[in-house]
């Protein structure tokens, strides 16, 4: 099972939430058109989805924590999507690898982000992974 392109149809789709306003399950039916996932993989999608939205505040309140220099709102809007779907899989998905879910992020900031996405996106995750791990 690919978990990378369940993530990164995750992240898509919580990016048009953020950006336009965009009807989850709309959005994520049609990216499926454009990229097929396996049930497996469109269910793993989908609890991110869902997860990070119903999660938002308490997610966002976690990613500020840390992030002094920047106001969420001031984040690109990709940074800070990334940022809340990996932060949704280290926080609420019991048996997730943190690592796993930091590094799927960064790889896509790399991708999706500016240059400087990759180091930001990792120090406020691995920020988080610490918290909890502490908790």
């Amino acid at each position: 099972m690919s978990r990378r392109k369940a993530r990164e149809t995750a992240f898509k789709v919580v990016y048009q939430i953020d950006q336009v306003k965009a009807e989850p399950r709309q959005a994520f039916d049609y990216l499926l058109i454009e990229t097929p996932l396996s049930e497996t993989e469109q269910a793993f999608s989908w609890t991110l989805i869902e997860g990070c939205i119903s999660h938002l505040s308490e997610i966002d309140e976690k990613i500020s924590r840390y992030s002094n220099e920047w106001a969420i709102e001031r984040m690109s809007s990709v940074d800070r999507n990334l940022m809340r779907i990996a932060a949704f899989e280290i926080l609420f998905i019991e048996g997730a690898s943190p690592v796993v879910a930091i590094n799927e992020a960064i790889e896509m900031s790399k991708r999706y982000g500016a240059d400087n996405s990759g180091s930001f996106v990792n120090a406020i995750l691995d920020k988080i992974k610490d918290d909890k791990e502490q908790a």
